[in-house]
């Protein structure tokens, strides 16, 4: 059973995710005057008298706007409501009560969750404001005044969401799961394969691009299998970079690759691998990570015989750095090798987490010696004592050498090629460092 789970609600600009970055002691929600900000459910973990639970954060709610945006944020608020076991009212003492607020109500009345009001901006300790009285009117039981930025009165209104916590609810490892970062272009599909994948409205599918602002963690079972997915903020070239807003998201999908046992890095059929995708897969290389390829809308491409082979020759050209990465051609909207795709995910990772022992990796050093002899320079020649793996996700190796600056990359290239030929390393970086015989 999961942690219990509260999700905050409200209006926009009534301070939701200074709130939640308070509760959750990092900045994870984006922070901006601008209302609309926070569009999809955020999550963290937070904690309250030795019980952990999870946070979500939601976007603004308007709940009568014809703006299709803002359509999509109410049903992903939606979502979080129904899936919460608390619910946090957020208002803002400054503005008062107003019709927004009310609409609001109307939702969480509907969904029998329990609530608890938080008026927030009430920046001064002492007496409750009178202003803050008005919102009894919301029918929704006891009102607590907080400021979110100063961290005043959080206490009781977090005693007042740990009375309402079911009981025995046991916390969820993360390490218990598959950390799959969807990584790529602004509209090149992340939302939707994700979606595909849950078999729900998850994340919020739009052909606008950099609809997806905030990278988002969702967890999932099947077949006995755990996967964490993390959609992230499409990431544009610097240059198109106008808005604080996209900074924000682009340092936040690199944080989500950081965070990742596994990239899947998204691929727009139709554009093919541009400039910016190999930045953005060549971040994921540097960083070790377990990677797929998926050119997704694979569907919309007109085929004749061998199509597909000479696309994926083009893949490979471009993309020549992660040789290693399995390609999938898949479609988010009709589910096309999307099985295929989660089976990749495993292998991946699998692949990545391999140990292989030394014995036996050396018997394989030896023959690869044998077989093309090191590198010479100036009547000089590399000699290479032996190999030993230090590491895993991604496997790296240590080598024992005369002389280090004689471990040409050509030779290095060689050996990794020689591991993936006899471990396979399927999808995953290869780390080596070149250590003379001797050195700590």
């Amino acid at each position: 059973m999961s942690k219990p789970v509260v999700a905050v609600v409200g209006r926009p600009n009534v301070g939701k995710s200074t709130f939640f970055n308070y509760l959750a002691g990092r900045r994870i929600s984006i922070i901006e005057d601008t209302p609309g900000v926070t569009r999809d459910r955020i999550y963290a973990e937070s904690e309250w008298r030795g019980k952990k639970f999870t946070l979500i954060d939601t976007g603004g709610i308007e709940a009568y706007s014809e703006d299709y945006i803002k359509q999509q944020m109410v049903r992903q608020a939606q979502i979080a409501i129904d899936t919460a076991d608390v619910i946090v009212l957020m208002v803002d003492i400054k503005t008062g009560l107003t019709a927004a607020d009310e609409d609001v109500a109307v939702m969480l009345r509907k969904s029998a969750k329990p609530v608890v009001v938080a008026v927030n901006k009430v920046d001064s300790i002492g007496q409750t404001p009178p202003e803050a009285y008005e919102f009894y009117n919301l029918g929704m039981g006891e009102i607590y005044p907080v400021s979110s930025i100063h961290g005043l009165g959080m206490g009781e209104l977090l005693d007042a969401i740990y009375d309402y916590f079911p009981e025995e609810k046991h916390a969820v490892d993360e390490d218990d799961y598959i950390k799959v970062a969807v990584i790529g272009k602004p509209n090149s599909g992340k939302s939707s394969i994700i979606n595909r994948i849950l078999g729900e409205e998850r994340v919020i599918v739009s052909d606008i691009p950099g609809t997806t602002r905030d990278a988002i963690d969702t967890f999932y079972e099947a077949e006995g299998k755990k996967y964490m997915f993390i959609d992230t903020a499409g990431i544009r070239r610097k240059s198109r970079i106008d808005e604080d807003i996209e900074k924000y998201s682009i340092i936040r999908s690199w944080t989500a690759v950081d965070r990742a046992d596994v990239c899947i890095i998204m691929i727009d059929a139709n554009e093919g691998v541009t400039e910016q995708d190999t930045k953005i897969a060549g971040y994921a290389h540097e960083q070790g990570k377990a990677s797929i390829i998926a050119v997704n809308k694979w569907d919309t491409i007109t085929k004749e015989t061998g199509t597909l082979e000479e696309y994926r020759k083009k893949v490979i050209q471009s993309l020549e750095f992660m040789s290693y990465a399995p390609i999938v051609f898949i479609s988010a909207k009709t589910g096309q090798r999307v099985d295929r795709l989660l089976e990749l995910i495993e292998y991946v990772n699998n692949q990545a987490s391999f140990r292989v022992q030394t014995g036996m990796l050396n018997d394989v050093l030896n023959d690869a010696i044998a077989m093309v002899q090191p590198p010479s320079d100036k009547g000089k020649r590399l000699k290479i004592y032996y190999m030993t793996q230090v590491g895993v996700k991604p496997p790296s190796f240590v080598i024992f050498v005369n002389n280090a600056e004689l471990m040409h990359y050509s030779y290095s290239r060689y050996l990794q090629n020689t591991l993936r030929n006899n471990f396979g390393f399927e999808g995953t970086p290869i780390r080596f460092t070149i250590k003379e015989k001797g050195d700590e």
